[in-house]
């Protein structure tokens, strides 16, 4: 019988930065977490958030550009790669912000600087407003509005009923083991194209269905209106990087959450596309350390 989740003693074993990785017991969940920093203590904390579907691996090559000159903590969201509840749990936005929260406060460790991907810049955001942390956010390709007109309504239903049905991700998990399958899907769905290490790891967590159970799960219980009301209230300033071959997340709707935010700046890049930070960490790294420069307070 086929495993359900991603084990550490064996897709872990050669996991992305290693070295870096603990596990912690927080919120009722056993949390996958990796820290990386500078030699010397007090460096400023930099916070990395993953989006849907993926897991620490996404910042593979990231992470260790931003460790020269920050305490970086990346971490798997909630059913996501190596991270489990220790009993069921619901995954909205705002409880899955509020467990982070709790895991920063075990760690003993406050953010200076947050960094999300996709459906991970909605939960800086909202983990910012919830803790009233006035510090910067770069999202890259964020997704923070929520689907237009029917979709909005269909898609959540949508992922709701794919996930009281266990058959679903059974079999897509059972489709993502025959080759070439998975980078079929990320080009596909993301407009990306990373290098066979990173879609090997994908295939990996793809391949398991307690991963899938996760993202599924995650997806049908998302709500962005009430985050898109809120970003009015955002005070401190935030870059949204968009990569111009971004399948996923149409340049309309980055534009659309600029517009609410105060301190908000949009920054193109060219020839990559959701998954931007992978196909290019040397400029993606870059992009974030210079907006950092620019507003974090050391």
């Amino acid at each position: 019988m086929s495993r359900r989740y991603p084990e550490w003693t064996i897709e872990g074993q050669d996991w992305p930065n290693h070295q870096a990785s603990r596990f912690v017991e927080a919120d009722r969940y056993k949390w996958h977490v990796q820290r990386m920093g500078p030699k010397k203590a007090g460096a400023p904390v930099c916070l990395l958030l993953h989006g849907t579907g993926a897991a620490t691996h996404s910042w593979r090559d990231i992470i260790p550009l931003l460790a020269k000159d920050y305490d970086v903590i990346a971490l798997d969201l909630p059913g996501h790669g190596f991270t489990r509840p220790t009993i069921s749990r619901q995954v909205s936005l705002p409880k899955m912000a509020a467990s982070i929260g709790v895991l920063l406060e075990e760690l003993e460790a406050s953010p200076a600087l947050i960094v999300g991907h996709s459906a991970g810049a909605a939960i800086g955001l909202q983990l910012m407003l919830d803790k009233c942390w006035k510090i910067p956010l770069v999202g890259l390709n964020p997704a923070l509005m929520p689907f237009p007109g029917l979709a909005a309504k269909l898609f959540p239903q949508l992922a709701k009923m794919l996930f009281t049905n266990p058959f679903v991700s059974r079999i897509f998990a059972r489709w993502a083991r025959y080759p070439g399958e998975t980078e079929k899907f990320l080009r596909r769905s993301t407009g990306s194209r990373i290098d066979p290490a990173g879609a090997l790891y994908y295939g990996h967590l793809f391949s398991r269905s307690g991963h899938c159970d996760g993202a599924i799960r995650m997806m049908a219980n998302w709500r962005l209106e009430e985050l898109q009301n809120r970003l009015t209230e955002i005070e401190t300033p935030v870059l949204l990087v968009h990569g111009q071959k971004d399948n996923a997340i149409p340049k309309s709707a980055v534009q659309g959450a600029a517009d609410l935010i105060a301190q908000s700046t949009i920054e193109e890049v060219a020839n990559v596309g959701h998954l931007a930070h992978e196909e290019d960490p040397e400029q993606l790294a870059q992009i974030i350390l210079k907006f950092a420069k620019r507003h974090v307070k050391l």
